[in-house]
This record gives structure tokens, C-alpha cells and sequence, in this order.
């Protein structure tokens, strides 16, 4: 997916959600043991959930800030999504919740980035709010991840 406007790579976000709330609801399927099941099972409806706090923030959004331009395209590695429901099948509760933090971290780093850009200013409080979202939530997941890991 290339990335010219602001409205791009929201969709994208999404897509990234999306698609990792399918991998978890996949792979919870596929495991025995309770607390990986119960984990992806949480981390797959916040995914899904978050996808859809996404997809409001964008219809509610200034359309002159979703046709904003990022002036450079942003680059394919930070783009690439190998999400794998049958890697996540195998991976220990520790590995799945890196993976998970990994994902939701990358996503945090590109808006911070693109928000800090000077030529951005249509869309500097879109991608505030979204970054302000992404950070909030991935903050609710640790706790949340953390209670789990208690049990």
C-alpha cells in the first residue's frame, strides 16, 4: 500500500488492526492452553474495537486534513505487515505480547513522526488525536496484558 495522504495511512491503521484482530481470533482457535486462548481472544476484540474507533475518528475528520499530503511517501519496511495467525498459533504468551507491543509501537513511532513534520499543518491535529489514540490504547493493553499474566 502506498501512502500519499493523511487519509491513507489511516486506512492503513486500520488495515493493521484489522488484520491483527484476525490472526489473534484465528490462532486462539488453534490453541489448548486457557491463558493464550483468553489472551488472544482479548487482544483480538481490543484490535477489533480499535478499528473501529478508527474508522469514526475518520468519518468525523476535516476532509481538507485526510487529502493532507505527507510530502514523502512514507517507506515500505515501516508499511510491512507479516501477520501470521499460525505464528502467533506457536508463540509463547511473552512472545505474542512483544509481537502485539512491536506493532502498536511502530504504528506509534510513524505518527510521531509525521505529526513533528512542518509542512503537515492541515493534518497535525488528525494525527495528533490518532497518536494520542494509538498511545492510550496500547497503555489499556499493558494493563491489561499485565493483569492476565497475574492469573
Amino acid at each position: 500500500m502506498n501512502i500519499e495522504r493523511c487519509e491513507d495511512l489511516i486506512d492503513w491503521t486500520s488495515q493493521a488492526h484489522s488484520r491483527l484482530s484476525e490472526c489473534m481470533t484465528e490462532a486462539a482457535d488453534e490453541r489448548s492452553d486457557s491463558l493464550a486462548s483468553m489472551l488472544m481472544t482479548y487482544l483480538a476484540q481490543h484490535e477489533h474495537e480499535l478499528t473501529h474507533t478508527i474508522a469514526r475518528i475518520k468519518e468525523h475528520a476535516d476532509p481538507r486534513a485526510l487529502q493532507a499530503r505527507l510530502h514523502e511517501a512514507v517507506e515500505g519496511e515501516v508499511l510491512a505487515l507479516d501477520l501470521d495467525s499460525e505464528a502467533y498459533a506457536q508463540m509463547s504468551v511473552d512472545g505474542i505480547s512483544r509481537e502485539v507491543f512491536a506493532l502498536h509501537n511502530r504504528i506509534i513511532d510513524l505518527y510521531r513522526s509525521l505529526e513533528k513534520r512542518p509542512a503537515l499543518d492541515k493534518a497535525r491535529e488528525l494525527l495528533g488525536e490518532l497518536l494520542q489514540l494509538e498511545e492510550h490504547e496500547t497503555m489499556r493493553l499493558a494493563q491489561q496484558v499485565n493483569r492476565m499474566h497475574e492469573l
